[in-house]
């Protein structure tokens, strides 16, 4: 190599250090106004930025300047037709550059492996910040991941090769389309993940027959009727969240929990929550508790005459459910027979990445405004969920939407998905202090609701814990903790996939699988250890557990309701309809 090559290279290694240090620079100043925006709109902290240590950032600049010499060496050297191994590639299951072009086309090529270098090394600066404050450095995470993801060539049109291909193929039809749709959204406030002309609450979607037997200014209890000639005599109650409408556990036939549940000879009742509206702004957890779960409870007992039903709380529903429980204990009360929590929390140590949001000036802010009396808008909250996956729930959308003109497929679980719901103020911010900033939900005596001062050690009947693997919503670590507080003897199943592909997983279709192991660890790392993984749905394993606390066999009742309770209208009800 002569010295002339060899400086050369030596001027572009340090070229290529100086531009990771500018982008660098650039990374941190946008960081610092994303938390100061961020503070302005949700009230968090916006603490300041420190540098990662020198010699981190001289061996992680080094990195990046080698990885883009070796990218530009290899496009400099890649003859007409050839496709070279990538210097970097995208993750497993990352679809933004699945097509041909993107290694086909030399510029389109450089333009993605370029994005994957930079986006790795603002990745591992993040990472390498010293924060001690664990909240902090997850926001920071969080921060960065929106940037990167914000920044991929895929979403800008001339920096993407499915857009140009689509126009051309289109004679720019695709071009006008993206704009009639971009246009449409603007109008809905959200970017579409589906076709919502497809389904219609009530028609394909809610379909399980039954009737709402009863009704108060915060829920509709819907009975459903029997699709079997003997029932089990202890009845089924089902707690859904109230973050969203309680169809997502009764779909279309073929993946409705709910319509599983019936097929298997027990008798369901569940709780429809109310799409807050402004005569529900001052709402509180109070109020939800008892005329949610205690209010439904007593109609179910009036109504099959059994004093304690079994009972299923789903994400928030659960610890909703949780509480109602602990209230009824406190009262002296022996309310329900078994409990099934689907991804609950009820130990808030550590919820992931919605943790990294909250901090003590937001919650303060959402009490100085919505929490003496207001509502949370439904698109606010979805649009917090929808951004904690961007890729998947946002970009792929505004891609597929705008860029290329297309039409969303239409999806049963994506059209509830976007079906978002309102939430009070007073009810929010108490959750949010309660259990997220404070975990005083775990703590016997420390939170006093409807009167009582509730400890989740007295709920001392078995219950059956469901967590999902993948599940970025509720951590199932986290979830796993949750046995740990309770009296009664404790399953935990963990399924494989995510919040809610994990949850609706039906037997029929068998796909993915959960884990089971009888032991009780005190830490979830060491129970997965030692766990054995199924194949298939878990729902099979979860009625077998069930049917051991359903009692005997009586002959199904024609008849939904009572003398007391008449139906009110079929399922699945008004209140499920109302759009926020």
């Amino acid at each position: 190599m002569s010295d002339k090559t060899s400086k050369q290279q030596d001027d572009g290694l340090q070229a290529m250090m100086q531009a990771g240090q500018a982008m660098m620079q650039g990374f941190f100043e946008s960081l610092v106004k994303q938390h100061v925006a961020m503070q302005n709109s949700t009230g968090l902290a916006a603490p300041d930025v420190p540098m990662p240590d020198n010699a981190t950032l001289a061996r992680l600049q080094k990195e990046f300047a080698s990885n883009h010499m070796a990218l530009w060496s290899s496009m400099l050297n890649r003859k007409p037709g050839e496709n070279p191994e990538p210097i970097v590639a995208p993750e497993a299951g990352d679809k933004r550059f699945s097509s041909a072009e993107w290694s086909n086309n030399p510029m389109f090529d450089y333009l993605r492996q370029s994005y994957l270098i930079n986006s790795g090394f603002l990745r591992q600066v993040t990472d390498s910040v010293p924060l001690d404050d664990e909240r902090a450095k997850a926001r920071l995470q969080f921060l960065t991941r929106q940037y990167i993801d914000a920044l991929a060539p895929s979403n800008f049109a001339a920096t993407n090769p499915e857009f140009i291909r689509t126009a051309l193929e289109t004679e720019g039809k695709s071009i006008t389309r993206g704009i009639q749709n971009m246009l449409a959204d603007f109008e809905k406030g959200r970017v579409s993940m589906t076709d919502e002309t497809v389904f219609e609450v009530g028609r394909e979607l809610a379909i399980t027959p039954g009737a709402v037997i009863f009704e108060n200014d915060l829920i509709q209890l819907i009975q459903y009727a029997p699709l079997t000639e003997k029932v089990a005599q202890t009845p089924f109650l089902i707690v859904p969240p109230c973050i969203n409408k309680y169809y997502i556990l009764d779909l279309q036939a073929e993946n409705s929990f709910v319509r599983y549940i019936v097929e298997q000879g027990h008798t369901v009742f569940l709780v429809s929550w109310k799409n807050a509206g402004q005569e529900d702004a001052n709402k509180t957890w109070d109020d939800y508790v008892e005329r949610g779960p205690l209010a439904a409870l007593e109609v179910v007992r009036e109504v099959t005459k059994v004093k304690k039903p079994n009972v299923l709380g789903f994400c928030v529903g659960g610890t909703i459910l949780a509480t109602a429980l602990a209230v009824a204990r406190a009262r002296g009360e022996d309310p329900v027979n078994s409990v099934t929590f689907l991804t609950t929390l009820l130990d808030f140590s550590d919820t992931g990445e919605i943790g990294c949001l909250i901090d003590e000036a937001s919650v303060q802010q959402r009490e100085a405004t919505i929490g003496k009396g207001g509502l949370l808008r439904g698109q606010e909250l979805a649009n917090v969920f929808s951004f904690l996956r961007a890729n998947d729930l946002v970009w792929q959308y505004v891609v597929s939407n705008y860029l290329k003109g297309g039409t969303p497929k239409a999806f049963d679980l994506l059209h509830w998905n976007s079906d978002a719901t309102n939430l009070p103020g007073p009810f929010l911010a108490w959750y949010l202090r309660n259990m997220y900033l404070e975990n005083n939900l775990r703590v016997p005596g420390r939170l006093t609701v409807a009167g009582q001062k509730i400890a989740l050690g007295k709920i001392d009947v078995p219950v059956y814990f469901f967590a999902a693997r993948e599940d970025h919503i509720v951590p199932w670590t986290t979830s796993y903790l949750g046995r740990a507080l309770l009296g009664g003897e404790t399953t935990f199943v963990l399924g494989a996939s995510g919040h809610i592909a994990g949850t609706i997983n039906p037997v029929t279709k068998n796909r993915r699988s959960y884990w089971t192991n009888p032991a009780k660890m005190s830490l979830p790392d060491e129970w997965l250890a030692g766990a054995q993984e199924h194949p298939g749905s878990w729902w099979a394993h979860w009625i077998e557990w069930l049917n051991g606390f359903a009692g005997r066999q009586v002959e199904a009742r024609g008849r939904l309701g009572s003398a007391r309770y008449e139906p009110v209208e079929p399922a699945p009800g008004r209140y499920v309809k109302v759009r926020a």
